[in-house]
């Protein structure tokens, strides 16, 4: 399996402009679940914001069953939080967790996001796939 490097760029508060490189980081597969990523330093401390998103295009009662029975705890011993974003064209997820310095645990923690996504997404998949006629 081929790697996809992630760029992590410092997003300014008051301009909302991306400023500069942070750093970069090897994904290994589900790169394709990230709609961006950016740190921001709030009240001195690196916190890193990741969009998450889906692996396909959604119809509109699938968007709607995701959001249902997506289950936001999977992340809870990993991220700071997990914010549902409803004004994209797909489901999508905004995590939020600290910046870690170390550039190989920040990667495996990256990884270990991803893998957590994937898996959660895929079980939503499975759950929601006979229920059309219950959000039509």
């Amino acid at each position: 399996m081929d790697s996809f490097e992630l760029v992590l760029m410092e997003k300014e508060i008051e301009t909302g402009f991306l400023s500069k490189e942070i750093e970069s980081y090897s994904i290994k597969g589900n790169e394709n679940l990230v709609q961006s990523i950016y740190m921001i330093n709030e009240d001195s401390k690196e916190i890193v914001y990741l969009i998450l998103t889906t692996d396909k295009d959604v119809s509109d009662w699938e968007y709607s069953a995701i959001f249902d029975y997506y289950d936001e705890e999977v992340f809870k011993d990993v991220v700071i939080s997990v914010e549902e974003i409803h004004d994209k064209y797909n489901p999508a997820w905004k995590l939020k967790f600290g910046f870690i310095d170390s550039h190989e645990s920040m990667q495996e923690l990256l990884n270990k996001i991803l893998s957590i996504h994937k898996k959660e997404l895929d079980s939503v998949y499975e759950e929601i796939k006979d229920k059309e006629e219950e959000y039509k």
